[in-house]
């Protein structure tokens, strides 16, 4: 693990380095990213150079799951990098498949894959509401908040159409079909029409229902696609999909859905009435270990399914403590080891975006290359949900009106009970004790004896005979 250089060089470059490190263009089956990793599906794993990967300057560190191989490039190169990855590949070539992963992780992966691209109009539409609300609180401009409203609720009423495109493309159909399948569960007219004895409510589902709905209209194409002549292909296929999908979609699905939908929220709702602190204690402690294998995101529909019932998600501020147990640990981690001057300059680089939720370069930077430091950081976490969780139980119950940031940065999305000052109140608590906590278990139980007789103790400019440059860290 070495210092995290700044990269002189330009997306462009960079991609074509990963690129030859990987085998080369045809070795790429597909590419994707979220807020902080680069997604690969690669055909061969012999050629990939890993070392070399995890060496280059701004690779924060890299995480193989079955048939996806994920470097993790930071939020803000994650996203160009990708681009100029996209336009360096050629049409992948027929070859063996990869090695398969377990069905039900790579179900969720896919399941996330589809609501990662909507994280930034979800962060960016729900600060906007916050923004309303405050207005709305304060009496200012009230002339305004009628068009805040607006712009922040237009997207979420929509919401369907967009995961129904997602899923299509996702899942190998054709996008427009699947928004056009999906956007069924959100159309008023549906209201006019009677199944299992009551009428359909627009929204009814909603998102678990277009994500459904989607998913089966890629079956209905593609039982099409085989038995449909060429010459009427074009004509057929389509209507046929979206006939059946939407017949299924509005005399059965919605109601499944909502079903389902509402079980999602009374559960959430009595795991904190009832689970409290020890809900909160197991999400906090629970959610690191998901985010090093790249699960977390497949929380993302009941994150959007809360949102759509209850104008907010209480899992996330609770789920969010693990970054402050990560961040906790990292402060212990550069006190203790000072004499580990790589690992010093990691933190120094990576705590930023670690205090603003981003905890990809701390875990695969810091506390998981250390070993013991990631189990004590999911303590600091558990102890910060447990806080959470806590008033939760008491009444005082802490929401994100959107899904993507955590951290200080999810404090302008925050929204709980009884007033703002509340809800401040009672998360700035919970990340208080998750640092604390990560700090504390992290100095005094997170080290071998090994680690701290080669790089504890007072830094290279104090001690009077340096060590020379440190190996790798164990543990």
């Amino acid at each position: 693990m070495g210092v995290q250089q700044q990269d002189p060089a330009g997306p462009g470059a960079r991609a074509h380095t990963l690129l030859e490190h990987l085998g080369g263009a045809g070795n790429v089956l597909s590419v994707s990213h979220c807020m902080t990793r680069l997604r690969l599906t690669l055909r061969d794993r012999g050629p990939v150079q890993h070392d070399a990967i995890t060496a280059l300057p701004g690779v924060l560190g890299v995480v193989e799951d079955g048939t996806s191989y994920q470097i993790v490039l930071g939020p803000a190169a994650v996203a160009p990098v990708t681009a100029a990855f996209e336009a360096l590949l050629a049409t992948p070539q027929n070859g063996p498949p990869a090695k398969p992963t377990k069905p039900a992780r790579a179900v969720l992966r896919r399941i996330g894959n589809v609501f990662v691209p909507l994280i930034p109009a979800l962060i960016g539409c729900g600060i906007v509401a916050g923004l309303s609300g405050l207005l709305v609180n304060f009496r200012i401009l009230p002339g305004l908040t009628p068009a805040l409203a607006a712009v922040s609720g237009g997207f979420m009423a929509l919401i369907a159409v967009f995961v129904g495109y997602n899923t299509a493309k996702e899942f190998g159909g054709t996008p427009v079909i699947g928004g056009a399948v999906a956007a069924v569960v959100v159309f008023p007219g549906v209201a006019k029409v009677e199944a299992f004895g009551q009428a359909v409510a627009p929204g009814q589902g909603g998102v678990l229902g277009a994500l459904g709905a989607a998913l089966l209209a890629v079956g209905v194409e593609r039982w099409c696609r085989g038995r449909v002549p060429g010459a009427l292909d074009v004509l057929l296929t389509p209507a046929v999909t979206v006939l059946v999908a939407g017949l299924v979609t509005v005399y059965g699905l919605m109601y499944v859905a909502g079903e389902a939908a509402t079980a999602i929220g009374t559960a959430a709702t009595a795991l904190l009435d009832y689970g409290g602190a020890a809900a909160g204690f197991v999400l906090g402690g629970l959610f690191l270990p998901l985010v090093m294998v790249g699960l977390h995101q497949a929380l993302i529909p009941i994150h959007a399914t809360l949102i759509e019932q209850q104008g907010a998600t209480v899992l996330l501020p609770i789920l969010a403590m693990a970054g402050a147990g990560q961040v906790g640990a990292a402060v212990a981690v550069y006190a203790r080891l000072r004499r580990h001057v790589d690992v010093r300059a990691t933190i120094r680089s990576a705590l930023p975006a670690g205090l603003l939720g981003v905890g990809e370069p701390l875990i695969y930077g810091v506390t998981l290359p250390l070993g013991r430091p990631f189990v004590t950081a999911c303590f600091g976490g558990a102890f910060g949900g447990g806080f959470v969780g806590l008033f939760s139980m008491l009444g005082d119950r802490v929401g994100s009106t959107a899904i993507g940031p955590s951290g200080w940065a999810l404090f302008p999305l925050l929204r709980g009970d009884h007033g703002p000052l509340t809800t401040l109140a009672v998360y700035s608590g919970g990340l208080f004790v998750g640092y604390a906590v990560g700090f504390a278990a992290t100095y005094w139980f997170g080290f071998t004896a090994e680690q701290l007789a080669r790089y504890g103790g007072p830094d290279r400019a104090e001690a009077p005979d340096p060590a020379p440059g440190p190996p790798a860290l164990t543990g």
